[in-house]
């Protein structure tokens, strides 16, 4: 068991094939060394082996917040979603902020493992720290929104209050790869395909409903200190800051004109890195400012909701009247995010705003990974100009096929929607397709051309879950100037860059605080609020140790399932020949092997291994009880796909 302040020390272990529950405390050296949330589920995760089949009932499938989850502490509603993903082959941790976090901790709970398959759809009740599993099979078939408001319903209760819902759309249930999981305030644990496993556990929903009462620090001075220093920090913060022009007005949308500006934006499918470049060369008048944050504050924006104990409020929900196929719809949705813009917006050559908001509903509705979804469709209209869909091609902006076939990819309905549904590996391997592919390890690179913002090479590259952008979010300093301003054009120094905002965003993930106080808190924050929440005295170098082991971990999983270097790389387009006539990045591509070099050289790793020497250095154990056999060592062992 843990004495240590923030946890209630009690996770429940459901065994969906036998319908049972059992308790159990967590590990003290555990949650000293992993933290919690991330690193503490990706342990979890670890233990259960890396050969596991990710859509078989032996794949653990964990929902675990951390010891700051549900605190005073800045921004700290999120929890984590660890399992194998059925996308990438990798382990895979996937995190959603709102309140699902703290109601989990207010219920009496630091984690849910789910372990097994149950034989009909089932959903958990959580409450008052006990888990019953109930009958779904009502549910079973139903978009996610409909599912929710029946569960609230049902228990007569009002989410948004007491009452949050975790499940899935008909994605999760018909096991498209990249189903993600939703909760009741459209947040969603959006990459890697958690909702696909969670199908395929028969699991429709998580249900929690909790009281109110805040976990109490456990060095109340010092924690008071901490915050006061955060709090100061996000307020002067040009980033954070209320009113400030930042992610309070814009929300992460603020950063599309942004990266359209610098020639970082990538577009139809990443041939070009601006909306202004595809113009000059295709001609039309697509422009991204028609999808950005400051064209929908202007126009569409009606409410400005925010998570648990979140000053800044970046959720920017929306109204639209859309018109399809002649006929008016109406959506209200939250929240209208950069990377799904990006994804469905000018990446598909579409600067439809409302078509767009529209898209993102239906995204969230049939529970699949807007970024994914959008990347699959641009990946298949690139397919079909050159020939390679046949008659079940998808023109350039075609918004009208694009509503319609997001649903189908949601239910499978259909050769394309079916194709599509398998992600971008598996379609570039059907269809001899890889040069149209984006992805790396399986997974679509999010909003940020690598050729223009050298870090986001290397981060994509060696991100532990596939292409991923909040894994080393090096934008921070490439754009944002934070913690300093560094050229974006720079391969140097981009290697260690993003190791240390590896190692620094695993602590964050594993508190479980948002991505976004990193705009403005420091190391020095991070200690504090930490030491007072658990009553630890740990300085910057112990909680650094500690990210640096939880990232060693991961890829320690990776390596034994049969990754290594020659999967740390980029799509061709990204690194062959130079962008022609762009601005800015003219000329430019992503010298991703010198990066690799300074990495791995920074990591201690051989070829994307990580070494015997580096696991024991890190505290890294394996033997009994991890569910790898001694000996094996970072040896890559043989994985599935």
């Amino acid at each position: 068991m843990t004495t240590l302040g923030g946890f209630q020390d009690r996770v429940a272990r459901i065994d969906l094939s036998e319908g049972s529950v059992d308790y159990e405390s967590i590990d003290d050296e555990d949650a000293t060394k992993y933290i919690g949330a991330r690193g503490l589920g990706v342990k979890y995760v670890f233990e259960q082996g890396p050969d596991v089949d990710p859509l078989g009932p032996e794949n653990l499938l964990a929902f675990v917040n951390g010891p700051l989850s549900g605190t005073q502490t800045t921004m700290s509603g999120r929890i984590a979603v660890c399992t194998k993903s059925p996308l990438t082959g990798t382990v895979t941790d996937s995190h959603h902020g709102g309140w699902s976090g703290a109601r989990l901790k207010w219920a009496g709970f630091d984690g849910l493992l789910f372990d097994g398959q149950a034989d009909e759809p089932v959903y958990a009740y959580v409450e008052d720290g006990e888990v019953e599993l109930r009958d779904a099979s009502h549910l079973w078939g139903e978009g996610f929104h409909d599912a929710r408001d029946a569960i609230e319903d049902e228990l007569e209760g009002e989410y948004g209050k007491n009452l949050s819902i975790m499940g899935i759309g008909p994605g999760g249930e018909n096991q498209v790869r990249y189903a993600c999981i939703m909760n009741e305030d459209d947040r969603a644990s959006g990459r890697g395909g958690t909702g696909c496993v969670m199908g395929s556990k028969n699991l429709k929903a998580v249900v929690v409903k909790s009281g109110t009462e805040m976990p109490k620090p456990a060095d109340p001075e010092t924690f008071r200190e901490g915050h006061q220093q955060a709090m100061q920090a996000i307020q002067e913060s040009e980033v954070t800051a209320p009113n400030e022009g930042g992610l309070s007005q814009f929300g992460t949308n603020v950063l599309m004109n942004v990266t359209e500006e610098m020639d970082g934006l990538p577009t139809r499918n990443g041939e070009y890195t601006s909306t202004r470049s595809a113009r000059e060369s295709e001609g039309g008048d697509l422009d991204a400012e028609r999808v950005s944050g400051e064209n929908v504050r202007e126009n569409i924006l009606v409410d400005e909701p925010t998570c648990h104990s979140c000053p800044v409020a970046c959720k920017k929900e929306v109204e639209v009247t859309h018109r399809h196929k002649g006929e008016e719809m109406n959506v209200r949705m939250e929240s209208f995010e950069y990377e799904s813009a990006y994804a469905l917006g000018p990446n598909s050559m579409n600067d439809d705003r409302d078509a767009v908001a529209v898209m993102i509903d239906r995204c969230n509705d049939m529970g699949i990974d807007t970024i994914e979804a959008g990347n699959m469709l641009a990946m298949a209209m690139e397919m079909t100009e050159e020939g390679k869909l046949d008659d079940l091609g998808l023109e350039w902006g075609d918004t009208e096929t694009m509503i319609e076939l997001l649903e189908k990819i949601g239910r499978r309905e259909g050769d394309l929607a079916d194709l599509l549904a398998e992600g971008p590996r598996r379609v570039a391997e059907a269809m001899d397709a890889h040069d149209n592919s984006l992805a790396v390890k399986g997974q679509t690179i999010p909003a940020y051309d690598p050729r223009c913002m050298k870090g986001m090479g290397i981060g994509y590259a060696t991100s532990n879950r596939g292409a991923c952008h909040l894994r080393a979010y090096t934008p921070a300093a490439e754009i944002l100037g934070v913690p300093e301003k560094v050229d974006p054009y720079e391969w140097e120094g981009k290697g260690e860059l993003a190791a240390e905002f590896q190692d620094l965003h695993a602590i964050s993930d594993s508190f479980d605080i948002c991505k976004f106080n990193a705009f403005a808190e420091g190391i020095e924050e991070y200690v504090l609020q930490y030491n007072g929440i658990t009553g630890r005295d740990v300085d910057e170098e112990d909680l650094l140790a500690a990210g640096e082991r939880i990232y060693n971990l991961e890829r320690y999983y990776n390596n034994l399932a049969g990754f290594d270097g020659e999967d740390d790389s980029l799509p061709d387009r990204f690194l062959e020949d130079g962008i022609a006539g762009q601005g800015a990045s003219e000329g430019e591509y992503c010298e991703l092997e010198e990066m690799k070099a300074e990495y791995y050289d920074h990591r201690g790793w051989i070829d994307g291994v990580v070494p015997d020497e580096k696991l024991d250095d890190l505290g890294i154990e394996i033997g009994p009880g991890t569910g790898v056999s001694a000996g094996d060592g970072g040896a890559s062992a043989a994985g599935d796909d």
